[in-house]
């Protein structure tokens, strides 16, 4: 799957201008460095919130679940991007317009709090359309993928189902899942949460 994002970051905001890698709390100039330092930290992270999730009110939700997922590694963490980003030529959502999308998320999250958990394959899809505009939305900088997921995670939990689209897990539901998230594909995603989901014992 393609990682060509561009970014619109003409200050600076995020960028070392001298080492050209994310400015972060533990000062690292070396992209490797500073990948195997954000894994290891924030799996430790996401352990705690598996252990005391931050429940879902909200899209605002999603901003505390990055906050504690990036703590240790950036300054910005948990706040909303200051920066327009690309993949591919397709832009995600603009900074100006994140209230109207705000909105529309809650709607959807509102929504899908009045389904019934008996019926997992609607609740797959209204996860996949959560799923698929949270995406759209993209609002950080950097981590949208794990706080999204840890997101959904949660959205699954409050009805008593556990869900896993950890992509790390297996190849073929990584595929899936960047298929489904790229193309914006609800079907793919459909398909992809009502094979991951089930019952919590």
């Amino acid at each position: 799957m393609s990682e060509n994002y561009r970014y619109i970051d003409y200050d600076f905001s995020y960028i070392d201008q001298n080492t050209g890698i994310l400015k972060n709390l533990a000062n690292l100039k070396d992209a490797t460095d500073l990948h195997f330092f954000e894994s290891i930290v924030v799996s430790k992270r996401i352990q705690e919130l598996f252990e005391n999730p931050i429940m879902i009110e909200s899209i605002q939700s999603i901003f505390k679940i990055h906050k504690h997922l990036f703590q240790d590694v950036y300054g910005w963490a948990g706040e909303k991007r200051k920066v327009e980003i690309s993949k591919d030529g397709k832009q995600f959502f603009p900074t100006s317009l994140f209230d109207n999308a705000f909105n529309y998320i809650d709607l959807l999250i509102f929504d899908y709090k009045k389904t019934s958990s008996k019926d997992l394959k609607n609740i797959s899809k209204k996860l996949a359309e959560i799923l698929d505009y949270v995406n759209y939305l993209h609002p950080f900088r950097e981590g949208n993928g794990r706080a999204q997921r840890e997101f959904l995670r949660v959205l699954a939990l409050e009805k008593k189902l556990i869900l896993n689209i950890n992509p790390a897990d297996d190849k073929n539901v990584y595929e899936r899942y960047m298929k489904g998230t790229i193309n914006s594909d609800i079907i793919i995603l459909t398909d992809l949460i009502l094979d991951r989901i089930s019952l919590k014992h």
